[in-house]
């Protein structure tokens, strides 16, 4: 927004508007250094701002961008572009308009994200409480009643904590273990089902118990790899859990056969986008999810600041 400011002040001052790379190139001596002072400046005192109230932090934002653009008019444009010095006043008032519209683009922006919370909780739950899912472990859990009533009851105790975390409020993030102690009770679950066709490979030796996911991150992913991967194959196949952390982000792949001849696989693109808008509501850019399919496998990538 700053640089396409820029861009109109040029065009505006270019006579003719050939001398417009001058300009701009000069007023970009100006507006660059204002840029990067800011984005440093607002970076260190993010803890501060996420603190305080709304308003008082928005105050602050303005109060912050009018002392840069007052120091860098004062202290550094003399020595690069003299000619383009503006009437300080006036630049103040400038940078005080373009703050307070990047601003409200950004209050914009959250509050019409706001309703989506809940909404992509809902579309979540349904998405992940599918009947052939609830329906298959109660017959399950039932055909080991007599056999074996202990393990029965620890997969009902299994059922229960997982429907309890599935009905709940999933707006707040939960640490990484919390979310590894549920995928592991839902694949015991599938386990009854599927016995010796469900395989799974737990690559967690160096992920970080702490860091903080939104929950049912990893379930619905491992729901779609019981279904589309295992269940069409007759001799089932093995789900690859792998988790780490590079660069303080935390990186989850999840990767299970894949057979493209198999309908199958048609039809588990709802839980992805479902996380993806989630991960996108807690994290914004800063998390990613990406899907691929090499050697028969597909593989599911996602990435999350550590924190």
């Amino acid at each position: 927004m700053v640089n396409l400011f820029a861009v109109l002040a040029a065009v505006l001052l270019s006579h003719p508007l050939l001398q417009f790379f001058s300009v701009f190139t000069e007023l970009s001596t100006a507006v660059q250094p204002i840029l990067i002072i800011s984005l440093l400046c607002l970076y260190g005192l993010y803890p501060l701002l996420n603190k305080l109230d709304y308003r008082v932090s928005v105050s602050l934002i303005l109060l912050l961008e009018v002392s840069i653009t007052y120091l860098v008019f004062t202290l550094v444009s003399p020595y690069f572009s003299p000619d383009l010095i503006p009437d300080i006043p006036r630049a103040c008032l400038l940078t005080v308009i373009l703050t307070a519209i990047v601003v409200y683009y950004f209050n914009l922006q959250q509050r019409a994200y706001s309703p989506a919370i809940a909404e992509a909780r809902l579309q979540a739950l349904q998405a992940r409480i599918r009947p052939h899912f609830l329906f298959n472990s109660i017959n399950a859990v039932l055909s080991l009643i007599r056999s074996q009533p202990k393990r029965a009851e620890a997969a009902l105790e299994d059922m229960a904590d997982l429907f309890r975390v599935l009905m709940a409020d999933n707006r707040d993030l939960v640490p990484l273990a919390q979310e590894i102690a549920l995928s592991r009770q839902y694949l015991a679950l599938e386990k009854l089902r599927l016995e010796d066709r469900l395989k799974v490979d737990w690559q967690i030796e160096h992920m970080p118990p702490d860091a903080m996911i939104p929950p049912l991150i990893l379930q619905p992913l491992l729901e779609n790899a019981v279904y589309h991967g295992i269940e069409p194959l007759p001799d089932g196949g093995e789900i690859t859990i792998h988790i780490t952390c590079k660069h303080k982000e935390v990186h989850m792949r999840i990767s299970n056969p894949f057979r493209a001849d198999k309908d199958h696989h048609s039809g588990n693109k709802m839980a992805i986008k479902n996380i993806k808008e989630r991960l996108l509501l807690h994290f914004d850019l800063e998390a990613s999810l990406k899907t691929e399919i090499a050697e028969q496998h597909y593989t599911v990538h996602i990435r999350v600041p550590h924190q």
